[in-house]
């Protein structure tokens, strides 16, 4: 990779439109990816500012700030933007801007395709923030959309059906260019096996959005029709069943869970090498253990719906199917480790979110597999145990990545170094933020504590109270990540093109900023 040729000399001499035109309709990678990476913060503050409100009236037991059915409107809502809102357009952005780079491509394959793909987003999150003004206020069934409760609700929950419709073809569409950019626009001699990890994820990322992204389509316009066109396919009382759209929906979801971590290895398989200063540990093994998890994952839906009652063999087989996952993921965590094992390494902000992320995202992984034994689920199930596990997930797995990825080609983007000082603090304070919030509720799931309920018995107070001080902690540390962005932006330091010194990838070998157009004369690849 580092024998690359590259021919770019005239960078950065094309014109290019500037204003508010330049972002309405421009169709080049890395205006779209910055696009979607400030659409994702903006969201990020927007959820953050629920979960917030949501540990307020947390706080103590009773009702304080919030009353029930608009806590429940917060939850549903924060969970629905945290992922369509905020993680996938995060990630979204972060192929724009690198899978092109790391490829040697000038551009998406379709340029024009990535512009509407962006910019049908702000049009959903719209739609979704808006109904909290609506009569009957947002939706507030939770997330999952489980019927009859969806079936029943107002307006609200029309707009949120198409706000998914318009978020699910925007997905689509972003996967039908990343497939078709990484098929057929690398750079000559940059073979699939010498790819990049983090566009090797992304690459089955998008196959998997194209395989999940119309089973939501489906389910939700089956309850569309449910609602407002007489038919019954989710309501029992005219011969629907309620349990059906659980199975369609999870058939969706849990493959959407890898749709939120899958870029996140690649993003980590990026920075750790490079602050180790050593080859990927086991890159084909990598590659396989991530096709692997993306194939499994279609095979273990039903193990959220233990409780719905199924036969013991059903139970059995995705109790086992889902325990098999461990394995490419070990795989993972294992090869991270071994990359690190006697590296020269050093502990800039992009490497610590990485290490806490394989330290974090551990821990989630682990209380997965608990979740995963059938009694042990059953007993489990929709308590405060569930909400820890799939926080270590998202939060120390998708989003430290995110804020890893972002620390390490923040420099690339701008072509200033970032505060470091100021990263590291951001870094302490999330990590010691989101371990406060998130570890207390593995004790009260266990003692018994139901999620989604905004008040609780006096003996869950203290470790709800502890919750809550983290979240504080850990929201507001969020304001340093911006200030650290926007220092970049406005000036500092002047970045090299080889931004960090163990740094490999076609990325590396064009200027810093990156310019307007890169690889108009395609590189080669030795």
């Amino acid at each position: 990779m580092s024998d690359a040729v590259h021919a770019h000399e005239d960078h950065g001499h094309h014109a290019h439109p500037s204003g508010i035109m330049r972002w309405l309709t421009t169709t080049n990678h890395k205006d779209i990816g910055t696009l979607y990476l400030w659409f994702s913060l903006i969201m990020l503050f927007s959820a953050g500012s629920m979960a917030l409100m949501i540990r307020a009236e947390l706080f103590q037991p009773g009702l304080q700030l919030t009353q029930p059915d608009f806590f429940n409107q917060l939850t549903t809502m924060h969970g629905l933007i945290m992922i369509f809102g905020v993680i996938m357009p995060a990630f979204s952005g972060f192929a724009n801007w690198q899978v092109p780079l790391m490829l040697g491509a000038p551009d998406m394959a379709f340029p024009r395709m990535n512009n509407w793909a962006f910019w049908i987003l702000p049009v959903a999150a719209i739609l979704l923030l808006s109904s909290f003004v609506l009569p009957g206020g947002a939706v507030a069934g939770g997330w999952t959309m489980y019927p009859p409760l969806y079936i029943q609700g107002g307006i609200s929950y029309d707009l949120t059906i198409l706000a998914v419709h318009i978020m699910g073809l925007s997905s689509i569409m972003g996967s039908i260019n990343i497939i078709t950019t990484i098929l057929n626009m690398r750079a000559p001699g940059l073979t699939l096996m010498k790819m990049p990890l983090f566009v090797w994820t992304w690459l089955i990322t998008a196959y998997l959005l194209i395989a999940t992204m119309p089973v939501l389509a489906g389910a939700v316009t089956m309850l569309l029709t449910d609602r407002n066109f007489g038919t019954h396919f989710f309501n029992a009382a005219g011969g629907g069943d309620p349990v059906m759209f659980q199975h369609i929906f999870w058939f969706f979801a849990h493959p959407e869970v890898y749709i939120l971590i899958l870029p996140a290895f690649g993003i980590v398989s990026q920075v750790i090498p490079t602050f180790s200063r050593k080859p990927l540990f086991g890159y084909a093994s990598m590659v396989y253990a991530t096709a692997s998890i993306a194939i499994l994952s279609f095979i273990v839906w039903a193990h959220h719906m233990f409780t719905v009652g199924m036969p013991v063999a059903a139970q059995l087989f995705f109790m086992l199917s889902t325990m098999l996952i461990a394995v490419p993921t070990g795989v993972k965590v294992f090869n991270w480790t071994a990359t690190m094992w006697k590296g020269s390494l050093t502990f800039e902000t992009p490497m610590l979110f990485a290490i806490a992320f394989v330290c974090l995202f551990t821990i989630g992984g682990f209380s997965g597999l608990v979740l995963a034994i059938a009694p042990v689920d059953i007993q489990l199930h929709d308590t405060y145990y569930v909400v820890a596990h799939f926080h270590y997930v998202l939060v120390s797995g998708a989003l430290f990545s995110i804020f890893a990825g972002i620390y390490y080609w923040l420099p690339k983007w701008t072509g200033h170094m970032y505060d470091e000082r100021l990263g590291k603090w951001h870094f302490w304070l999330s990590v010691i933020g989101m371990n406060i919030v998130f570890f207390p509720m593995h004790f009260l799931g266990l003692a018994g504590m139901p999620r989604r309920i905004p008040d609780y018995s006096l003996q869950f107070t203290e470790f709800n109270q502890i919750a809550t001080v983290g979240a504080f902690m850990f929201g507001f540390s969020q304001l340093i990540f911006l200030v650290v962005v926007l220092k970049a932006i406005r000036g500092g330091v002047k970045a090299p093109a080889q931004v960090w010194e163990g740094a490999e990838g076609l990325e590396w070998t064009v200027p810093s900023p990156a310019p307007y157009h890169t690889f108009v004369t395609a590189p080669v690849v030795k």
